[in-house]
């Protein structure tokens, strides 16, 4: 009940002092356009335009921030396209022309006034008749004193005209009207705010969209090539070089056969424990790489396989068992192998838990371990690149690690 009389009056607030602001704006654009349309063949109309233009700043800054209240959105501020470096006081004097924005902002100072008028009105008539009806029982008594009168449940035919048939009537017509104001109210609320978020934020919220999608290409690259960087070096730095050494190990081997075969039986023992190991660190940089059971049989498997290799037991638990897109299933498991990889190695933990779950239209993967903690997405460290993987796919990292653990990790994709 609080929250929707907190909700009834900030809209409340919007159509009432909106009105007033719509009025003035009106005015104020209408007649400095007019103005400045009207001079501009003498040069002094220019200057007229974008002084009308930042006042229509000024009042659409205002909507924006009264926006954000009423659509339940953080408010967005457009970016205005700033004069040229080195530019000269006339061309930074009418620099307001130049930017897409201020004319949209003229724009719905202009066309704005109507629906805050119709919002205004709306909202004055749904407080006033609950208001007027459920006080009538107080200042009904005067009223009917008057000669002549006649209320309006004898107008409609309603009764006798008596105080007690007139107070049912009014009373229960402000209660009828009291039930409708929340949602009239927020009607005429949204309706101006369409507007102002068409015309307002709409440009500005697709930019923040467009620098979003390309943050996340570029976070996506990043990581691609760490890891691809990451797995050469491994790669060099590990089986290659115990390769080589598996070679040599082998003609070693082929040598000792004729002149001293225990010997050789022994390097090739050596060769036998050696590839072994190698096979084992293969296995292990594999990890980040999608397996085929992945693709062929989807997340649960895959996470299952994961959870087996894992040097410290692990409870998994898979709500979902549905197929997701390619990008999707790559990110969650590569999160999953590359976290289950820092438990082992770092964590010192006893136990690890794993959740899949898929709440409306996000897929969720929860990590926990008991652990010593310590960890955070911040540059320079194992999660970052984990958090950039799931920026590429509009995916967002949680970590909540504090010394001496326990640590829980949340990996959230959008999966719709």
């Amino acid at each position: 009940m609080r929250s929707l009389m907190r909700r009834v009056l900030l809209d409340t607030r919007y159509t009432l002092v909106g009105f007033p602001t719509a009025l003035i704006g009106f005015v104020l654009m209408i007649a400095g356009f007019a103005a400045g349309v009207g001079t501009t063949v003498v040069w002094i109309g220019l200057p007229l335009l974008a002084g009308t233009l930042l006042v229509a700043r000024g009042f659409a800054d205002a909507e924006r921030g009264w926006l954000s209240d009423v659509l339940k959105r953080p408010p967005v501020r457009p970016r205005y396209k700033p004069a040229p470096p080195g530019a000269g006081r006339f061309r930074r004097l009418i620099n307001p022309l130049t930017s897409g924005q201020s004319w949209l902002d003229l724009l719905h100072g202009v066309i704005n006034l109507p629906f805050a008028i119709v919002a205004f009105a709306l909202t004055v008539v749904f407080w006033a008749i609950p208001i007027a009806g459920l006080a009538w029982p107080i200042y009904g008594i005067f009223l009917m004193q008057i000669p002549g009168s006649m209320e309006l449940p004898e107008l409609l035919g309603i009764g006798d005209g008596s105080y007690l048939v007139n107070v049912v009537f009014y009373v229960a017509l402000g209660l009828f009207f009291m039930l409708l104001l929340p949602f009239v109210v927020r009607g005429a609320a949204l309706l101006r705010a369409g507007l102002g978020r068409a015309l307002l934020t709409g440009v500005a919220e697709l930019q923040e969209r467009i620098d979003d999608l390309a943050e996340g290409r570029a976070a996506a690259v990043s990581a691609e090539a760490n890891a691809l960087r990451k797995l050469e070096r491994d790669i060099h730095d590990g089986p290659q070089q115990r390769l080589v050494s598996l070679a040599m190990e082998l003609s070693r081997a082929q040598r000792q056969l004729a002149k001293d075969p225990e010997a050789a039986q022994a390097t090739i023992k050596s060769a036998i424990t050696a590839t072994r190991e190698t096979l084992d660190e293969l296995r292990a940089l594999s990890r980040g790489i999608a397996p085929p059971i992945l693709s062929d049989r989807g997340l649960a498997p895959a996470l299952a396989a994961l959870a087996g290799r894992c040097t410290v037991p692990v409870d998994l638990d898979v709500q979902t068992t549905e197929r997701y897109q390619a990008a999707v299933e790559n990110a969650i498991y590569f999160v999953c192998a590359e976290t289950l990889t820092n438990v082992a190695k770092h964590s010192r933990a006893t136990v690890c838990t794993i959740q899949l779950v898929r709440v409306g239209g996000v897929l969720m993967l929860t990590i926990g371990d008991d652990g010593v903690g310590g960890a955070h997405v911040a540059k320079g460290h194992g999660l970052a690149g984990l958090a950039d993987r799931l920026r590429a796919v509009d995916g967002e990292l949680t970590v909540q690690s504090p010394d001496g653990g326990p640590t829980v990790i949340v990996a959230e994709v959008p999966c719709a």
